[in-house]
């Protein structure tokens, strides 16, 4: 089946969808903008975005842990949604800002109780997500993971929504400045895309625009402002985004502070790092 990459972009102040031609994107009615000069939206409208928390083999290895026996998971709000090309923004006060390249699939048809094997005809196609991680708040928010995976900014999808691709047998990369910060593959996904669709909708009704992350190889790593971050997989293009410090401190007067405990420290570096005698990284 052939792919098609739809984007959603705006062109003269609308929102419009256009279609990838190579290097351009061609509006329905004929307009054209380069890919690489146009101004990115996310590429769908979802009501929700549910993410899976361990999924990819190399992760649940790289934590010496072991997966439980269906997929656990977690919601991030709209307000984290950002685009192909958006700044992430690592609030004043924090350090421990963590990428995930993910792959992530949005829901095509209303679906609801659903079995594995018909899940393929709600997907409407597949596209690339980083499932940012402000980790000096895992130790308030680490059941409901809110702050930590919801805050403003930490949900880059895009660059387009590809239809007709396969999901099997695909490699995904992130990049920190140029260089391979995780390597991963399709193949090593415990629950594949289908798998997760039905779980979610036994209880769950999802519509059309509805987004799944699907889970991020091992070697999440703390990034900093200045940072480029680019998420890659095969077809499916290049997410790219940049780090930014937020322009002002976590408030101080409610609620709780970041904080760097050894559940922060062992969960942004990579597993136990202080028990293998790993020195961490100290990065501002």
């Amino acid at each position: 089946m052939s792919t098609v990459e739809y984007r959603r972009v705006l062109l003269d102040g609308a929102v419009v969808t256009v279609v990838r031609e190579g290097d351009e994107l061609v509006a329905g009615d004929g307009r054209r903008v380069r890919a690489d000069a146009a101004h990115h939206l996310p590429p769908v409208e979802p009501t929700k975005i549910v993410a899976v928390h361990l999924n990819h083999r190399s992760r649940v290895e790289e934590f010496g842990t072991a997966l439980p026996p269906t997929p656990t998971y977690f919601h991030k709000p709209l307000s984290s949604l950002n685009s192909h090309g958006g700044a992430v923004v690592r609030p004043e006060g924090c350090k421990y800002l963590n990428y995930e390249g993910e792959i992530a699939l949005v829901i095509g048809r209303t679906c609801r109780n659903i079995a594995p094997a018909d899940a393929a005809h709600h997907i409407a196609g597949y596209t690339l997500a980083n499932d940012y991680g402000l980790h000096d708040f895992r130790d308030t928010d680490a059941g409901s993971m809110l702050r930590v995976k919801g805050s403003d900014t930490l949900c880059p999808l895009g660059p387009g929504l590809v239809t007709g691709w396969d999901f099997h047998g695909k490699w995904l990369r992130t990049y920190v400045n140029g260089d391979v910060a995780q390597s991963g593959s399709t193949d090593e996904m415990r629950w594949d895309m289908h798998y997760l669709v039905a779980d979610i909708a036994r209880t769950i009704t999802l519509v059309p625009g509805d987004v799944l992350l699907s889970g991020t190889p091992a070697h999440s790593r703390p990034v900093r402002p200045g940072d480029v971050v680019e998420v890659e997989a095969e077809g499916l293009g290049r997410l790219t985004n940049h780090i930014v410090n937020g322009p002002v401190p976590v408030r101080t007067d409610c609620g709780a502070q970041p904080t760097e405990s050894e559940e922060v420290r062992s969960t942004a570096l990579g597993g136990d790092w202080e028990l293998r005698g790993v020195r961490a990284p100290r990065r501002s």
